[in-house]
């Protein structure tokens, strides 16, 4: 999955959109789409296919999921949390997490970077 490295939101500014439409299932497959990256963090929209998934990983900052569709299982620090649309988690800097997609579901990452 390539990310982008402009500070350019990748969204039109000022105007009304509907979020889950920005990304589109694929047939066995993770989508991923970077609306905003810049210094602050990034916003990424994800739509995974049933059983699709992403593996155990870590992330330097702390990261905001809310899922717009479909249910999902995130496992954070080795636990699991099952979240349905609308629902959101937070997932904590350097601790181990992965995602699987319980049916067809997206979600709004927001990966929130820290200054310290």
């Amino acid at each position: 999955m390539a990310t982008e490295k402009s500070s350019k939101p990748q969204i039109a500014a000022g105007e009304a959109m509907g979020l889950a439409g920005l990304v589109e299932y694929g047939e066995g497959a993770v989508v991923s789409r970077t609306l905003v990256q810049n210094e602050a963090g990034t916003i990424t929209l994800f739509a995974f296919d049933a059983d699709q998934g992403l593996s155990e990983h870590t992330a330097p900052f702390d990261a905001f999921v809310h899922v717009l569709d479909g249910t999902g299982t995130f496992t954070i620090g080795g636990k699991p949390v099952t979240l349905q649309m609308g629902q959101i988690v937070l997932m904590p800097a350097n601790v181990s997490h992965a995602v699987h997609a319980t049916s067809r579901f997206k979600m709004l990452l927001t990966m929130l970077r820290s200054r310290k």
